[in-house]
């Protein structure tokens, strides 16, 4: 109704006018924001109550980030999930990306609330310059809206997809070289720290969450936490297998190098089904190019002459 009233061309200065409005409150609060801290920092060095607090280093580039962390945090409010179980579930996707952060989930909200604005803004300065107010234009800008709203999931579920899929490939190796690390006499924990230190060039991946997970055994975790941590943490079904052998070995008292043995055997078996599952499948998706691409070329090549030959000879006169 606004866009009706006013017109196209007298609602694009306003928008200007409050973007440069908008930009001129962020600067001027940063600054205020800034002098405050100095001006209690003076305050806090003329009359000092201990030495820690002229020294605490730590405490000032956490006030120094303050600001921006609540400043993110209010802006992606609004999509932040509200339940315990939705809080969960998008922490251990993002820590199947790769962030494990706590402020994680708070940063990808504002991720997607500054895509959403951003794309909005985009579609507004593609579609209402020189157009008529319509069910075209609304629909061009809900459109790239909703592309700036579910591109952050897109991105995640991408980079998800390829970090699972590297360490399911690097896995088999880093479980062989286990099992010989655990059957020459080294105990578990010494072996992942091998793993890791023999795979950290080539499995960047699998090589830093087994660094984590022997870290976590270090600090003095239960095996069992750190092991069902790690599964969840990868989100790789071979990976909570291999979780739940170690755990299951442990709990009973069994070889750890049996089970480990066991797991690498299954996951090589695996592999295999799933190559041949791929080999048999490639018949089938080979038709759909064969039938749009290849079969239209050798169907003119080979009927092209016989057609040109009838049809001269039926167009010919008697």
């Amino acid at each position: 109704m606004l866009f009706a009233i006013l017109g196209i061309e007298d609602m694009i200065p306003l928008l200007v006018f409050g973007g440069i409005v908008a930009a001129i409150w962020v600067l001027l609060s940063m600054i205020s924001n800034r002098n405050s801290q100095a001006q209690d920092r003076l305050s806090r060095l003329s009359r000092p109550q201990s030495l820690a607090d002229i020294d605490d280093s730590t405490k000032a580039k956490g006030n120094k980030l303050q600001g921006l962390a609540n400043a993110v945090k209010s802006v992606s409010k609004p999509l932040m999930p509200q339940t315990e179980i939705e809080q969960n579930a998008l922490k251990t996707k993002l820590a199947n990306a790769g962030f494990r952060s706590d402020a994680a989930p708070m940063v990808y909200s504002g991720i997607r609330i500054v895509c959403l604005a951003v794309c909005f803004m985009i579609s507004l300065a593609i579609f209402m310059p020189g157009r008529p107010f319509g069910l075209k234009m609304l629909q061009g800008i809900v459109l790239a809206t909703g592309i700036g709203f579910y591109l952050p999931s897109v991105v995640l579920w991408y980079l998800r997809r390829k970090r699972q899929e590297e360490i399911f490939l690097t896995l088999p190796d880093a479980l062989d070289l286990l099992v010989v690390c655990v059957e020459s006499g080294l105990g578990l924990d010494a072996g992942l720290r091998k793993v890791t230190e023999e795979m950290s060039g080539h499995a960047k991946t699998i090589s830093e969450e087994f660094s984590l997970a022997n870290f976590q055994l270090q600090m003095g975790r239960p095996r069992r936490e750190v092991l069902h941590d790690l599964g969840v943490r990868t989100g790789v079904d071979d990976v909570k297998s291999l979780a739940a052998i170690l755990i299951q070995a442990d709990r009973f008292g069994s070889s750890i190098a049996q089970a480990l043995r066991v797991q690498s055997d299954a996951m090589r078996t695996r592999r295999k089904q799933i190559a041949e599952e791929k080999a048999a499948k490639t018949a089938v998706q080979l038709l759909f190019p064969l039938i749009l691409f290849i079969f239209p070329g050798i169907f003119v090549v080979l009927v092209g002459p016989a057609a040109i030959n009838i049809a001269e000879n039926l167009l010919k006169k008697p």
